[in-house]
Order: C-alpha cells, then structure tokens, then sequence
C-alpha cells in the first residue's frame, strides 16, 4: 500500500475553500437549469452542526433525484464549456473507478490513493449522487439491491473488503469471470436499468443505489427529500432535505454528538495535493 498524505488543518481548511468554488459553480449551473439538488452526507451534518464544513471534513458531496440527475449529465455535455469544471461518470469511453457522477476541478491536484493508477484528470472531487425510489415489496426491494450490488461491482471494478469474506470472494470470482470492460459495461448497463425503474416522485421511499453497500439499504421517507430547505454553509444559503433530521438519524444515528478526538479526521487517503497547481490537461 502506498504512502497517504496527512493533511493538517491549515491546508485541509484551503481545500474546503477550494472546493467551495465548485459547490458555487455546481449551484449556478443548477439553478440556470432549474435542476433539483441538496448537500448530502457530512455537508448536511455540517450545515446544521458548524454552519459550514466539517472541521476535519475534506470533501462535498452532493445528491439530486435520478430525473434532476440525468437531466444534469445531459445538459453539462450538451451546454458546458468552462474547461476548468469537468463532469466526468464511467460510460463505455471513460473509466473513473466510481459509480457516480464526479465534478472535477481542473485548477489544482488532487490525487485519491485508490484512483493514482486511473487516467483521469486528477483535480479537485465534488461527488454527485443520484436518489432513486425503493419498490414497496420486500422482494422486489431485495432485487433492486441485487441489481445495486452488480451495478457497484462492475462499474467500479474494486472487490469489497469490508463487508466479509464470502462477498469479497464471490465478487473477486465474478470479476475475474468477465475480464473484458466491454462486456463489464453492458453488465452494469444492464443493471443499472433494472435498479433504477422506480421513480423516486412515485414511491413512498428512496435510497442511494450508487452509495456504499451500508447506505444502498438505507430507505428514506420519500417526503424527506420532496423539496430543499435553505440553511447556512460557509457563509451561503444551501439546499439540505426538508426532512433533514429524520435522514440523518438514519445515516449516521446521533449527529449533533461531536465523535471521539481520534476519529475526527479525513476519511480520504490522498496519494497526493497541490492546491496551486493545475492538474494535466488543464490550461488556464
């Protein structure tokens, strides 16, 4: 395993105004398109608890309903011409190692550890997930997290680690099985139709399918998310769920309890960052 980089709180606060570049930019171009989008994981937690990031947080992350999500892959390719902002998602042309949408920012270095062997432009991450609808049958719901889990593995092409041997040789094998992108691609094009057939404004409960295994079971009041409540970060007025509280408990249990000293640190393992930088391929 390589070397991470230890960020102390002086550049880790520069990242976060760095990346508050890219939340602006993100919400201009939503709001000229009349997309539909909230702050989600610890930027929600952060909004309510700090007014702002996480001390010790390093990244954005940010959810939108599957339509609100499509319609904002269409129209940055169709419209967008900043070439400091890319919006980058595996396709059967470009490989990024996620499973969702990433905005990048091309005007300083950002490399994740688990993406330095990746040919992509390595700058500055907001990460965009989309919210889909849960079926109301249990069975059905279980299917849907089947096609989620192909879905995540194929995509990504990482073998889980942390969630038990059986699964992580189970997916080593299935890996292995089909070797060629190619066909990895229609695997996962083919799941991700059958995962995301329930519309989230038609169903009482919602969820991120393209989240880690632990939050793909998670079902959230559809009302949750129905419209966006504006409440300070950093200094700005930003969209959190109108049912923010119930979706927090749900995800991360007590959230106004500030978590044990040694656990409040990064939870990205950085390979390498140089915010004055730009990264390759980019030319101001």
């Amino acid at each position: 395993m390589s070397e991470v980089l230890n960020l102390d709180r002086e550049t880790l606060r520069k990242l976060q105004i760095k990346e508050l570049e890219s939340l602006v930019y993100f919400d201009e171009f939503c709001k000229k398109h009349e997309l539909s989008y909230f702050l989600l994981g610890g930027c929600v937690i952060g909004a309510i608890r700090h007014k702002g990031f996480i001390p010790w947080d390093d990244d954005v992350d940010i959810i939108m309903p599957r339509r609100d999500y499509e319609r904002m892959l269409k129209l940055w390719k169709e419209h967008e011409s900043n070439e400091r902002f890319l919006m980058l998602k595996t396709d059967g042309k470009v490989f990024t190692g996620n499973s969702f949408a990433t905005m990048i920012d091309t005007s300083a270095t950002m490399v994740k550890d688990n993406q330095k062997d990746i040919d992509v432009p390595h700058g500055i991450v907001t990460d965009i997930f989309p919210l889909d609808g849960c079926p109301d049958s249990k069975f059905k719901r279980y299917l849907q997290y089947y096609h989620a889990m192909m879905y995540s593995l194929y995509i990504t092409e990482v073998v889980p680690t942390k969630h038990g041997k059986l699964i992580q040789f189970v997916s080593s094998v299935l890996l292995k099985f089909i070797p060629s992108r190619e066909r990895r691609t229609k695997i996962w094009q083919k799941h991700e139709k059958k995962m995301t057939k329930y519309g989230f404004r038609t169903h009482e409960k919602c969820t991120e399918l393209c989240a880690g295994p632990h939050y793909m079971m998670n079902e959230y009041p559809q009302k949750a998310f129905d419209k966006a409540e504006y409440h300070e970060f950093e200094g700005l007025m930003m969209p959190l769920p109108q049912g923010y509280d119930q979706y927090l408990k749900m995800a991360f249990g007590n959230y106004m309890e500030m978590p044990p000293e040694d656990k409040q640190v990064p939870h990205h393992d950085l390979a390498a960052l140089d915010l004055d930088k730009p990264c390759d391929g980019y030319e101001a």
